[in-house]
Formats: structure tokens, sequence, C-alpha cells
């Protein structure tokens, strides 16, 4: 017998056996959507705080979820669904906006990124905008857009109070602009910060996750 074979047939028993549980199937359905602080899903899941602990503990045992720290406060902790054996582990439709907002903090890189990826994913139109805006796009941001023929659309930065619209799927992309007071995201993709590092590897890495995250959204949103 392939042992190779019977290995994976192991991993994908195991991963079965860690979802059926109806709680932990609620926390990875929560988190196909976006990332989450275990406090929001707390309260989204009505579930006592020592419950939602030992349903992540095993999700993160089994190599479902991971734990990253926000790069806002640098105390919270966000969870991440990640890509298994088992493909997609939700498809469950979502109902359909009439524009995605994507939000950063200086809608200098992640935000215009995302929003001309979605434009290349879906008929759904796409904005963007940021809650402190710099004066332009970043360097590296243009450039991996390049890379990546993505098309930004000599798009400049812009405050959300001057891009929102009633009716917006809001997903932040960047932990501080999640954390504002003030702002309701409907989803939050936690995507590392390309600017401080400023290398080609490190706009890379957010073009690449965000397009990850934008390829498993974009079939979800059906007419409600």
């Amino acid at each position: 017998m392939n042992t190779e074979w019977l290995a994976l047939v192991e991993r994908r028993a195991a991963l079965h056996g860690a979802l059926s549980d109806p709680g932990r199937l609620a926390v990875v359905d929560l988190l196909s959507r976006g990332d989450a602080s275990p406090s929001e899903l707390a309260a989204e899941l009505s579930m006592p705080s020592n419950l939602l602990a030992h349903h992540v503990n095993v999700l993160v045992e089994h190599g479902l979820v991971e734990r990253t720290r926000s790069e806002g406060d640098r105390r919270r902790t966000y969870l991440r669904l990640l890509p298994t054996e088992l493909g997609p582990l939700t498809t469950s439709p979502l109902p359909r906006p009439a524009r995605v907002l994507f939000v950063c903090t200086a809608n200098s890189a992640r935000s215009h990124l995302a929003a001309a990826l979605w434009r290349r994913a879906s008929q759904i139109p796409a904005a963007s905008a940021g809650t402190h805006p710099a004066p332009v796009i970043h360097p590296g941001a243009i450039a991996a857009a390049a890379r990546h023929d993505v098309d930004l659309r000599d798009g400049r930065p812009q405050t959300i109070d001057d891009v929102r619209r009633e009716g917006d799927l809001v997903i932040t992309v960047c932990d501080r602009a999640h954390e504002e007071v003030g702002l309701t995201a409907d989803v939050h993709w936690s995507i590392p910060d390309p600017v401080p590092y400023g290398s080609d590897d490190a706009f890379d890495h957010a073009v690449t996750e965000l397009s990850r995250r934008v390829a498993q959204l974009v079939p979800r949103l059906v007419m409600s």
C-alpha cells in the first residue's frame, strides 16, 4: 500500500474529526469570510470565552487556523483560516453588495492593490480609501502592480469619509484601520504592511495574499 497516500487519508480524517463539532465549524464559517479576534468571534457566536479558546486550540493544533499578532495595538490576536488538503471549507453564499470598499490606514498600498485585484476578478465595483491617507501611492505598490499585471488606474489616496457609500461591503486590509474607533468593517483581512520593509518580496507577498483572499470571496457574493 502507498504509505504517502495513506498518510494523506489519515490527515484528512483528522481534519474532518476536528471539524465535526458544531462550535468549531461555526468558528471556521466565520473565519472563511475574514480574520477576527477571539473577542469578536465570542461576541458573534455568543460563546463563552473559555469554550471558544478550547475550539480555537483544537483548530490550531490541526493546522486549520493560525494566530497572528496585530500590527496595530500589538496586543490583540487575530485568527486566520489556513488552506488545507480539504480545499475550501465553506462555500456558503453571502449577499451581493453594491460595491466593495477596501480600507487601510494610508491608502497607499494594500487597499489600492486589493481594489485593483478585485476589479480584475469581479464585476462588482470596488474602491479604496484610508483612515489617514498618505500624499501618494507608495512606489513599491506601483512596482508590484506592474510585476503582477495589476491596473492601479492612476489612483490616489483618499479619506474614507469622502469615498464610503451606503451599501458598501467594507473590508479592512490593515489591523490599524480595523482597530480605529468609529470604523465598522464588515470583513477584516489581516495583511502585513509591506511599506516598512520596502522590499519587492514584501509587496509581492501582499499581492499574493490579497489575490488569494479575493479569489475566495468573489464566488460567494450572490444576488440576495
